[in-house]
C-alpha cells in the first residue's frame, strides 16, 4: 500500500483508533468504509455513552420526581443546549427533537404548510433533492392545491441560479433546498438561495443531513427559517435528529402530533398545548438518542469541523484524481463547491455488480439511486455507485478502492 503523508498534523491515526468498527475484517480483508453518506460509524465515546445511559441513568423524562428521572431529564435537555450552541441558534426553544431529517421536513410540511399554504401558492425545490425533500411537498400540494416548482441543475451538478431567480415571484411561499446533495456532493450556496427567497417573502427550509458533519453550520448566518439534520450522519445514534426553526414561526404553527408531554392541560372539551419546544414533541422520545447525540457533537467539536473539512477535501481531491484516471469510469457531480461524495459508473457494469465486487475486497460503498431518482433521470442513468467520505477516511483507502475497481473491470472485460 502506498504511504501518503498527513498534511497539517491532522490526527488521522488517533481518529481511526476511536472507531472500533474500522478494525473489522470483511471477507478476510480490512474494512474500507465509504458509505458515510448513508450513515456514519460511531466512535467509542458514543458507544460507551449509550451503554452508560442505560446502565446508570435510564428513566422517563420531564414528569418524574425521582432521582433517575431528574438525571435523564437534565442530560436530555442538556443536549438541546449543546445543539443550540453547535448551530448558533438563538434559543433552546427553537431546537425540536425529531427522529431525523425526514421527520423534520415532514413536520414543517404538515404543520406550517397545511396551516399557511393555499391553492395557487408555489413551493420551490431543486432537481437534486433527496426523496425526503420531494414527497412531503408533493403531498402538501395535493392537500392544499399549492404548486411545486423545480430548479434545474447543470451537467456539473450545480443549481442553475438564473433559472431559480426566474421561478421566484409573489406566489412563492416556501423554498426548501438541500445544503449538500447526497447523490452529487454539490455544496449549494444556501445563504444566497435564502436571501433571494426572502426578497419575495418566502419561508425557507434547508436540509442539512449531509452538511452537518462536514462543515460549520450557523443558522443565523444562513438566514433560513428552518434547518434540519439527523444524528446518525453526525457520528451519533439512529432515530434522533433536530429541527431548528425560528421561534416566532414555531409559535404560530399548530402541533405536529398529539399525545403526552406536548400538552399543558387536557379536558374532553379542550386541550391547551405546551410551550416551545415541547409543543412538537409528543410522547416518550428517544431519550438515549438525545443524550448520546450530545456526546457525538462534543466528539466532532473536539476534532474541529474546520480541520475535518480540510482533511476531507484533501482526500476528495485525491479520490477524484485517482478515479478519473480509470478508463471507462465516469463521475457524476463535478461542481466547483463539492463535499466528499463521489458518485460514479463503470462502463458496461451495473452499479450493483460494482458494489458487490468492491465488497469482496472489503470496500463498502452504496449502489442504487440514493433516494434521488430525479437526479438519476437528469443524468440518464438508473443508478450509480457512491463512495462517501468521513473524518476517518484516508488516501490509502482510496487506493484500495481504485484497485478494487480495476478488479471490477477485469471481471467484466
Amino acid at each position: 500500500m502506498t504511504e501518503h503523508s498527513n498534511n497539517g498534523g491532522y490526527p488521522i491515526e488517533r481518529i481511526r483508533e476511536d472507531f472500533p468498527i474500522l478494525q473489522t475484517l470483511v471477507r478476510g480483508k480490512p474494512l474500507v468504509y465509504l458509505d458515510n453518506a448513508a450513515t456514519t460509524q460511531k466512535p467509542q465515546l458514543v458507544i460507551d455513552a449509550t451503554s452508560r445511559y442505560y446502565e446508570a441513568v435510564n428513566a422517563n423524562i420531564h414528569r418524574g420526581v425521582h432521582h433517575l428521572s431528574e438525571m435523564a431529564t437534565a442530560e436530555y435537555e442538556g443536549t438541546r443546549e449543546t445543539v443550540r450552541r453547535f448551530i448558533n441558534a438563538k434559543s433552546t426553544k427553537e431546537i425540536i427533537y425529531v427522529r431525523g431529517t425526514t421527520e423534520g421536513i415532514n413536520l414543517v410540511a404538515y404543520s406550517y404548510g397545511r396551516a399557511f399554504l393555499k391553492e395557487g401558492d408555489e413551493i420551490v425545490i431543486s432537481t437534486m433533492e433527496h426523496h425526503s425533500n420531494i414527497v412531503p411537498w408533493q403531498l402538501l400540494c395535493q392537500q392544499t392545491g399549492a404548486v411545486l416548482r423545480v430548479i434545474p441543475i447543470s451537467d456539473d451538478g450545480e443549481l442553475l441560479m438564473d433559472e431559480y431567480a426566474k421561478l421566484l415571484n409573489e406566489r412563492t411561499k416556501l423554498v426548501s433546498i438541500v445544503h449538500i446533495s447526497n447523490a452529487l456532493g454539490t455544496i449549494n450556496p444556501v445563504k444566497e438561495i435564502v436571501a433571494m427567497a426572502k426578497e419575495v417573502g418566502a419561508i425557507t427550509l434547508v436540509d442539512g443531513a449531509q452538511a452537518i458533519a462536514h462543515m460549520k453550520v450557523d443558522v443565523q448566518d444562513i438566514g433560513c427559517d428552518f434547518y434540519t439534520f439527523s444524528g446518525h450522519k453526525l457520528y451519533g445514534p439512529t432515530g434522533i435528529g433536530i429541527l431548528w426553526g425560528r421561534e416566532e414561526l414555531l409559535e404560530q404553527m399548530p402541533p405536529f402530533q398529539g399525545g403526552g408531554d406536548m400538552i399543558s392541560s387536557v379536558t374532553f372539551e379542550r386541550t391547551t398545548f405546551n410551550a416551545l419546544p415541547w409543543k412538537f414533541e409528543a410522547g416518550t422520545p428517544n431519550i438515549a438518542g438525545g443524550v448520546v447525540l450530545g456526546t457525538a457533537i462534543d466528539y466532532v467539536e473536539s476534532i474541529g469541523l474546520d480541520a475535518i473539512a480540510v482533511h476531507e477535501q484533501e482526500v476528495l481531491e485525491y479520490a477524484t484524481e485517482t478515479l478519473s484516471a480509470i478508463p471507462g469510469l465516469r463521475i457524476y457531480g463535478t461542481a466547483k463547491a463539492k463535499s466528499g461524495i463521489i458518485s460514479f459508473t463503470v462502463e458496461g457494469v451495473h452499479p450493483h455488480d460494482v458494489g458487490q465486487i468492491l465488497d469482496f475486497n472489503g470496500v463498502a460503498v452504496r449502489a442504487g439511486h440514493h433516494c434521488a431518482q430525479p437526479v438519476m433521470q437528469r443524468f440518464g442513468v438508473p443508478s450509480t455507485a457512491r463512495a462517501s467520505l468521513a473524518m476517518h477516511s484516508t488516501k490509502d483507502e482510496i487506493d484500495v478502492l481504485a484497485r478494487a475497481i480495476d478488479e471490477v473491470k477485469e471481471a467484466f472485460s
